[in-house]
């Protein structure tokens, strides 16, 4: 028993005064590591029980569970001390190095381009309108000129949200909007001209996926209502926020096309120098008189223009992007860049 006094009388020792040495975090998760760990000495010690007669494990346990007391209430005494004389730690972090960003949300990059577009508009004299997504026959078809037999009603070529298309006793028409056109007829149904409006939101549209089409996207929408307005005002109007958005040596073009809502129409086409091609941005045109008579505007005393463009396309040339499914895919290497 008196050797194994002596052992425990021996480690008590060593331990003290290994500790008292102990001067920085790191020596202290030494001296842990080294007398207190699953593997440190006094697990050791404590494997003598098993070596004592049976009459002496009593006594012994006591010795024991002392010695372990005691050194674990020196080793958070001292931890006290090193702490309150600010001793570094070699592992520890090192304050003056820059730290880093925590991850921050930011508007996704189609909702910045939105709110850079009708800024821009803003300061050209337009107001911002909205309306709804879910429209009926009249402001998506009729008051557009898109007569009952035009293709564009197409099952193929709409999300409807009713049966029985055609069918009169099928209730009333619903479907996703096709174009944010519909805006402006309930635009110049509530507001006598002058009107001068931009229209940004979501439409829907049933396209095959590729790199330039989604089924669902954004257009911007602008029209503009009120006596002696002519081509050469869409044109320049055109022009003026092409130029002011792209760059004064970006190359755009306009092609004749043909469209029910508009008399004569045109598409504008801008130079995507990363494809080496033209791409369309959207049409444009006078407002048909059809199309006025319907707002209940007489179209002998006013006149008007009107264009819708692709926001995905604005903002892909905008900032060189390639591909339209990029702003879908909920990347957050993409989203970050912008």
């Amino acid at each position: 028993m008196s050797s194994i006094d002596d052992q425990i009388t021996e480690v008590s020792s060593a331990a003290l005064a290994e500790l008292a040495l102990a001067a920085s975090p790191d020596a202290l998760e030494s001296f842990r590591i080294k007398y207190l760990g699953t593997k440190g000495k006094l697990k050791d010690m404590m494997s003598l029980l098993g070596k004592a007669p049976k009459q002496d494990k009593p006594l012994l346990g006591q010795k024991l569970n002392a010695l372990s007391t005691t050194v674990k209430a020196a080793f958070e005494a001292r931890q006290v001390e090193v702490a309150a004389t600010g001793a570094p730690s070699a592992a520890g972090p090192d304050v003056t190095e820059p730290g880093d960003r925590p991850p921050l949300g930011r508007r996704h990059i189609l909702m910045q381009v939105v709110s850079e577009l009708t800024d821009l508009f803003a300061r050209m004299g337009f107001a911002v309108a909205s309306g709804p997504e879910v429209e009926d026959d009249f402001h998506n078809f009729i008051a557009l000129n898109i007569p009952q037999a035009h293709p564009a009603r197409d099952p193929l070529d709409n999300f409807y949200l009713t049966t029985g298309i055609g069918d009169a006793d099928a209730g009333p028409l619903r479907l996703l909007r096709t174009q944010t056109s519909t805006v402006q007829i309930r635009v110049m149904e509530t507001q006598p001209p002058p009107i001068r409006v931009v229209i940004p939101g979501r439409v829907y549209r049933p396209d095959t996926h590729d790199d330039t089409h989604l089924s669902q996207f954004h257009q911007l929408e602008a029209l503009v209502v009120d006596t002696h307005v002519t081509f050469v005002d869409l044109k320049s109007t055109i022009l003026q926020f092409v130029k002011a958005y792209f760059g004064p040596n970006t190359r755009v073009r306009f092609r004749p096309s043909f469209f029910p809502f508009t008399e004569p129409s045109a598409e504008v086409d801008v130079w995507f120098e990363d494809k080496n091609r033209w791409i369309e941005l959207g049409g444009c045109g006078m407002v048909h008189p059809n199309v006025l008579r319907a707002c209940k505007i007489d179209p002998e005393e006013f006149s008007g223009w009107a264009f819708g463009f692709g926001i995905e396309r604005i903002a892909m040339r905008k900032y060189g992007i390639n591909n339209i499914r990029l702003f879908v895919e909920n990347d957050v290497r993409f989203l970050g860049q912008f």
